[in-house]
Order: structure tokens, then C-alpha cells, then sequence
């Protein structure tokens, strides 16, 4: 069910040099791309997402949203407080469908509260014009915790307007099979916050209803494929990154087993499995820290329809996986990839990815 890999079996070699100003050109294993540099002068970007006229959002984790259109930048006022503390701040973004209508965006972001930070999600209302957060309202909040590690924070729209956001379990790693508390989870909720009406765990006295699925340690990616199923990737310790198929009302097993160890060396739990717990569809070892998911349309590139795009925040570069059984078949690998925090496929089917290293949004596009 699951394939382990070492090193970089699968590795692409891709040889960049400059063309036209702007743009560098790449080969892989679809024949040569171009990579242009979209934006630039970030500190952290952590997600984007496109706009109906395909501008996009940015959100930088220190607290500053941003609208990118033709390549210029613009910084958005009125962004809600955010707790940048550690791995936190301001993390992921959602265009939904209807934006179009309601004007309406989705942020993931930490947010002080008693006890510490926790991640929350806002909806907001953004100007016509792009400038301006008119409004916010609070959707969810976790619970705060000390520290500044493992906040999840990825969000997608499910296919009946829905969300699923995935929480990290803070550090504290028994929480995430504690769901009495929103740690080390993936949630459904509706629109106004409101748990699914579909939630696996609702009117459960020891659960909490927005749940789907838990025993997560720190989910960074998170996408749905075209037949609608859900898709996680998740930092293991040392070892064990997994990229995981989400059920409902699943346990994923942190930290009673994993195919990582503990930093010190020591084994995690009880082993790699246990009856009643998932195993993952595809796990790294060494880890790559991978944070930003994306499942390819196969629009300009067919050989890849399908395919999984992992960004690697370890090894500077992006995964790309398939098979059944899930196997690693390409890294690309540039030295403008850097630290990749997040991937998107363009409403065009081009490629987007954010490295936080060159602080830029990069395009990835078939070559002229």
C-alpha cells in the first residue's frame, strides 16, 4: 500500500539557463519548461491563491496579505492580528468559488488566546478594488497552546462549498488522539463555522463535532483529485513524512505508530502499525518536510494528469509522485526552488509554487 524511498532515487537532474529576461528554462521529464520569477521581495510567503480575473493573494506569515496582478504587488490593509510566534502568523488563503458574488476570502492564521496561540480561520470581505479587508469574522478557533510549532493551517473548498482545514497538534503529541481538543485533526465545517452536517463524531459526548479525521502530527498539504477524494501531507519526526488518503472518522495514528523516530533516536508509540489505524499511501524516509499539495489536471502537461506535486522545505525541491502503489518519480530541483512552502495549479494549468527561501512566487509554464 505504501512505497518507502531513500535519497534521491528518482531524482531529475534539471539543467536551468536564462532565456528571455525573467524567465529560465528547464528540463523535465514532460521536455522543457520555463520558470518565471511573478513576484518577489517576501519575507515568508506560506499560501496564494488565484482570483476570478487569475491576480492573485498572497499571504506572508509575519501578518501581510498581498494582491499580486501583472507582476506588481500590492499590499492589502485591514488583515486581522495574527500571533507570530515560531511557525506561526499568517498561513494559508481560499478563494472560493463564489467569490465573484460575496467577495468573500478564507484565512488560516495563529491567533493569541488563553494559554498560547492556536490556528484559527477567518472569512473576510475584500474591496473591490483589492486594497482593503472591509470586514472579519471569526469561523474557528483551536485551542491555544505555548510555543510555536505545528499549526496545520491548510484549507480547501470541498465540492458542496464546505471547508477542510487541517490543525496541527501543537507540539503536545497525545492531544492528537485526544478529540476532545482540535489538535493533530483535519475539520469540516461549514461556511459560518458550523460543523458538517456529515461530521463522523457529531453529538459524540467525547469528541468534538467539526472532526473528520485525527492522529495528525502536523498536516501542511491538503487537495482534493478529481474524483473528490482528500488528500493530506504531513511532517513525520525524523523520517516518516507521509502523504496520507483522508477518510471520514479515521485515525492516521500519531504518535502511537509512525515510520519516523523521535529527534533523540528513540522509537516513536508502538511501531509502524496497529489495527484500527490508517497507514499512508506513500511515506519519505529521510524526511523532506513538506508543506503545499497539489493534484495535476494534466491541462498543459497530459503525461501528468493525476500526478502529486509535494514541496520540499528540507531539500529545496518539488516531488512529484504516482502509481499504485504511490512511488516518488521526479524531483525538481532549481536554484530558484529553495524552501517550497506552497504549489498551485493556475486556472491556465500552469504551475505556481512559493519559495520561502527567494522570498518569490514562481511560474512554471511550457517552454516557447
Amino acid at each position: 500500500m505504501f512505497r518507502r524511498v531513500y535519497g534521491s532515487i528518482f531524482a531529475a537532474a534539471l539543467a536551468g539557463f536564462a532565456t528571455l529576461a525573467g524567465a529560465e528554462t528547464l528540463q523535465t521529464s514532460a521536455g522543457p519548461v520555463e520558470l518565471t520569477k511573478m513576484a518577489e521581495g517576501l519575507d515568508v510567503p506560506w499560501g496564494f491563491d488565484f482570483l476570478p480575473d487569475q491576480s492573485v493573494l498572497i499571504t506572508d506569515r509575519g501578518g501581510r496579505l498581498y494582491h499580486l496582478k501583472d507582476q506588481k504587488l500590492s499590499k492589502i490593509k485591514g488583515v486581522p492580528k495574527v500571533a507570530e510566534v515560531g511557525q506561526g502568523g499568517l498561513l494559508d488563503i481560499l478563494v472560493p468559488r463564489d467569490f465573484a458574488t460575496q467577495r468573500e476570502i478564507l484565512l488560516t492564521l495563529s491567533r493569541a488566546t488563553k494559554g498560547g496561540a492556536g490556528t484559527a480561520v477567518v472569512a473576510a470581505k475584500l474591496s473591490a478594488d483589492f486594497s482593503t479587508i472591509e470586514s472579519a469574522q471569526l469561523l474557528l478557533q483551536v485551542r491555544g497552546a505555548k510555543g510555536g510549532r505545528h499549526f496545520g493551517s491548510r484549507i480547501v473548498e470541498a465540492k458542496d462549498g464546505s471547508l477542510f482545514v487541517t490543525s496541527g497538534e501543537r507540539g503536545d503529541r497525545p492531544s492528537a488522539q485526544n478529540n476532545r481538543n482540535l489538535q493533530g485533526t483535519i475539520l469540516r465545517i461549514h461556511r459560518d463555522g458550523s460543523p458538517h452536517r456529515s461530521a463522523p463524531f457529531a453529538n459524540m459526548p467525547d469528541a468534538r463535532d467539526e472532526i473528520w479525521s485525527f492522529g495528525h502530527r502536523n498536516p501542511q498539504g491538503l487537495a482534493l483529485d478529481a474524483q473528490g477524494r482528500l488528500w493530506a501531507v504531513e511532517h513525520g519526526a525524523r523520517g516518516g513524512d507521509e502523504i496520507n488518503r483522508i477518510h471520514k472518522g479515521a485515525n492516521y495514528g500519531w504518535p502511537v505508530i509512525a515510520y519516523g523516530r523521535h529527534y533523540s533516536g528513540a522509537q516513536i508509540g508502538e511501531g509502524q502499525a496497529k489495527d484500527g489505524m490508517e497507514q499512508p499511501a506513500f511515506y519519505w524516509d529521510p524526511s523532506i518536510a513538506p508543506s503545499g499539495l497539489m493534484i495535476y489536471s494534466g491541462t498543459l502537461w497530459p503525461e501528468w494528469k493525476g500526478d502529486f506535486f509535494v514541496g520540499s522545505l528540507k531539500f529545496d525541491y518539488i516531488a512529484r509522485l504516482d502509481g499504485a502503489p504511490m512511488q516518488e518519480r521526479e524531483q525538481i530541483r532549481h536554484d530558484r526552488t529553495g524552501r517550497i512552502r506552497d504549489i498551485r495549479e493556475a486556472p491556465d494549468g500552469s504551475i505556481w509554487f512559493a519559495s520561502q527561501s527567494e522570498g518569490a512566487l514562481f511560474r512554471i509554464s511550457p517552454a516557447n
